[in-house]
């Protein structure tokens, strides 16, 4: 990650009655993450009316590396991990929008140049009306781990 100009932030807080991530077996399920930064979000709204397309791209990569410190936060070290088996992107969107697959490649794209190969993963991109704190995307992975 630091050859990419990237570092972790601390776990975001929950916002409700969870935890970030849990361990069953040699998985990790994170829990849906938000795109903060700091703490807060940076925009609010739907996709396709509020907030831009390419914005929440770059909001679902925040809300990865988000869903990733949530994984090492459980397993301790990054380099356990073996494969990102699966992503569940949500967002938000006006009733016209149809381009999620777009935005969640936000996330689908940085978890490749992460992990490489190990990054590649099965993955759904889902229109919502609204997620939590009128968040315009929420990323969850499954990673496997040794």
């Amino acid at each position: 990650m630091a050859e990419l100009g990237l570092s972790l932030p601390a776990v975001a807080a929950p916002v409700a009655a969870y935890v970030p991530a849990v361990v069953s077996g040699k998985h990790v399920y994170t829990s849906g993450q938000l795109p903060f930064i700091d703490g807060k979000l940076t925009a609010t709204g739907k996709v396709g009316a509020e907030v831009s397309a390419e914005d929440a791209n770059s909001m679902a990569a925040t809300a990865a590396i988000n869903a990733i410190a949530a994984v090492k936060s459980v397993i301790g070290d990054l380099d356990r991990v073996i494969r990102i088996v699966k992503v569940v992107g949500f967002v938000a969107s006006d009733p016209s929008f149809t381009g999620q697959p777009g935005v969640v490649n936000g996330a689908s794209e940085l978890l490749g140049e992460i992990f490489g190969e190990a990054g590649v993963h099965a993955r759904s991109a889902v229109g919502v009306s609204v997620l939590p704190l009128d968040s315009p995307v929420e990323v969850e992975l499954i990673a496997e781990f040794q």
